[in-house]
């Protein structure tokens, strides 16, 4: 299993933002920039070329959702999304809030940050979601699927 079905299935912590049947999203632990998300599909499939057409195509209206999110919860940023994949061998579509594309390179995450910062920003993407009309698919608890 890998590290984000392990935190899908609750066996790992994690910070959650979106969830639905298909995927859940929630932030890294060694951000790009606050409000950074991971969109994970619950089907653990190594590469984004191997997912069903159905499924890739959820995972790009939910990163667009947390997009807007994001511009809705820092103001001044547009959302960009990564799909990278080599660190963690199950698909997952980065989406960040930046300024410019020199923002959202992977040599600037940011390592050794405290729960309450990394929640900080997991919340503001929450409340984005809300702001946005999707509040339906914001978890109850931000580390809790349910």
């Amino acid at each position: 299993m890998s590290v984000f079905t392990e935190i899908i299935a609750g066996n790992i912590p994690g910070r959650f933002a979106y969830a639905d049947e298909v995927c859940a999203v929630f932030g890294t632990h060694e951000p790009i920039a606050d409000g950074h998300m991971l969109v994970v599909p619950r089907q653990e499939v190594s590469r984004f070329t191997e997912l069903p057409d159905k499924t890739f195509s959820h995972l790009a209206v939910v990163a667009q959702r947390i997009g807007r999110a994001q511009e809705q919860a820092f103001p001044g940023t547009r959302a960009m999304v990564i799909i990278a994949g080599l660190e963690v061998p199950h698909v997952h579509l980065h989406v960040i809030p930046a300024l410019s594309e020199a923002d959202i390179q992977f040599a600037r995450a940011r390592h050794g940050l405290s729960g309450e910062e990394l929640d900080a920003g997991v919340e503001r993407v929450r409340g984005g979601l809300r702001e946005t009309g999707c509040g339906e698919f914001v978890p109850a608890s931000i580390h809790s699927l349910t």
